[in-house]
């Protein structure tokens, strides 16, 4: 346990007593810092190993310990025996130390006694650790991915300075369709400060109008070299963008978790450029195509056609339509003979009817009995055929043949023979009728 170092009695004794008026000079608050410091225990701690010079010949070896996420950093001394050979800027590594404060600069850094590479199966074991966890958020998800449009207005590309990963894409899409566009941002994409640099242009591509798709590209690496883009800051960042991410970084084996939360993952830059925008030649030969389809099947429906109306223009109906009129006039003129006939045998039975019932008309009418000379006579409009009917005096009318008599009844007979009274008189002035020619006489005419 470290030993408590004295604060003089003519100093306040704890920090917190300090006033502007009784302050505590400085080289006392360097050793209370060193004593708070003195008295932590070692510990374990990870980062990367970003500057190492070995001093040959020096007891004591200097490098400096970099947050694997955040930028900090920490100065680290050891003894030069106890400094792995493999260990090189660049390496992932724990490290077990004790903090030391040094007070005549006030620097703060480690004193370590054992330093550890860190293996390629604990790297990729706590790559499969975020996967699983990321995973489990719901990041890798097909259903929050948004499709690349068919021909992006411009492709935004993140790529190395002057690489060939640059140039694979450029070339490749270039040459599948010569009017495509970009906006290019070349940043770090391994060590030091590639993860922020990443985020910044991916965020600044986001903003920038036209670019319809994002490109990361990058050639093929280990494990450690494309360790940026299993970076879970650089994951939630692509997971939170609003255009879609095109992931081609390494090469067909390689598989950051990148590829996993990007829209679309190609094998290589050259797939990637493969994937993003068509092939104009095969385009151009899928509409030639298309149209030669198009042609042909417009064709073959007016070949069909053709055929059809041919089929039936050869109709006898279509080819020789006078045939059908000829037969329908003859059938016409069939039909009309036949109702002549029909017509005129109709007429002649009916004539031959009419006749019958004319005759038998005339056979039935009074007409033919007043002919013979017989009379009907009337008494206030009403037929006398009794002669009890009538009363002397009374008026009669007498119906001829031709012509009417106003009689006046002389005398009743009651029955043939039997006179009652005085026989009929001829009421000369109510002579209305001439008598009938060579007939008999009124008065002879017996109901």
């Amino acid at each position: 346990m470290a030993q408590k170092i004295p604060v003089p009695e003519e100093l306040p004794q704890l920090a917190a007593q300090t006033t502007p008026d009784r302050p505590w000079p400085l080289r006392v608050l360097s050793m209370k810092i060193r004593e708070y410091v003195a008295a932590m225990s070692r510990l374990w701690v990870e980062g990367e190993v970003i500057t190492l010079q070995r001093r040959p010949g020096a007891k004591v070896q200097f490098f400096t310990l970099r947050d694997l996420e955040a930028n900090v950093s920490i100065t680290v001394k050891i003894m030069a025996y106890l400094l792995p050979a493999t260990i090189e800027p660049g390496s992932r590594a724990v490290v077990c130390a004790k903090p030391d404060f040094y007070e005549v600069n006030g620097s703060l850094s480690l004193w370590a006694d054992e330093v550890r590479p860190v293996g390629l199966g604990d790297i990729l074991a706590r790559i499969e650790q975020l996967k699983s966890r990321l995973a489990a958020e719901g990041l890798f998800s097909a259903e929050r991915k948004t499709k690349v449009p068919f021909l992006p207005g411009k492709i935004g590309l993140i790529c190395g300075r002057n690489t060939k990963a640059r140039e694979d894409v450029l070339v490749n899409v270039l040459g599948r369709w010569p009017a495509a566009r970009f906006d290019v941002r070349e940043v770090r994409v391994q060590g030091e400060g590639a993860v922020e640099a990443m985020i910044e242009a991916l965020e600044s591509l986001e903003e920038a109008p036209g670019v319809d798709v994002v490109v990361f590209a990058r050639g093929g690496g280990s494990v450690e070299d494309l360790l940026p883009f299993s970076d879970e800051r650089l994951v939630r960042a692509v997971a939170k963008a609003k255009k879609p991410v095109v992931s081609a970084i390494g090469h067909e084996g390689d598989s950051p978790i990148l590829d996993l939360v990007a829209d679309l993952r190609a094998s290589t830059p050259t797939d990637a450029a493969k994937r993003i925008v068509p092939d104009v030649a095969e385009e151009l030969a899928t509409i030639a195509e298309a149209a030669r389809r198009g042609r042909s099947a417009v064709q073959a429906g007016l070949d069909r056609a053709q055929s059809e109306l041919d089929s039936i223009r050869a109709r006898p109906a279509l080819a020789f339509p006078e045939t059908i009129v000829d037969m329908r006039e003859e059938d016409l003129l069939s039909l009309t003979r036949w109702m002549r006939t029909h017509v005129d045998r109709a007429i002649a039975d009916a004539a031959g009817e009419l006749a019958a019932t004319v005759a038998n008309l005339r056979a039935l009418s009074p007409r033919a009995t007043l002919d013979r000379g017989y009379s009907i006579l009337l008494s206030e409009g009403s037929v006398v055929s009794n002669a009890a009917a009538a009363r002397k005096g009374q008026e009669v009318e007498a119906i001829l043949a031709r012509g009417r008599l106003v009689l006046a009844v002389a005398a009743v007979a009651e029955q043939d023979g039997a006179v009652a009274e005085e026989g009929l008189a001829v009421n000369q002035d109510n002579l209305t009728a001439a008598a009938p020619q060579g007939g008999k006489h009124a008065q002879e005419e017996r109901p």
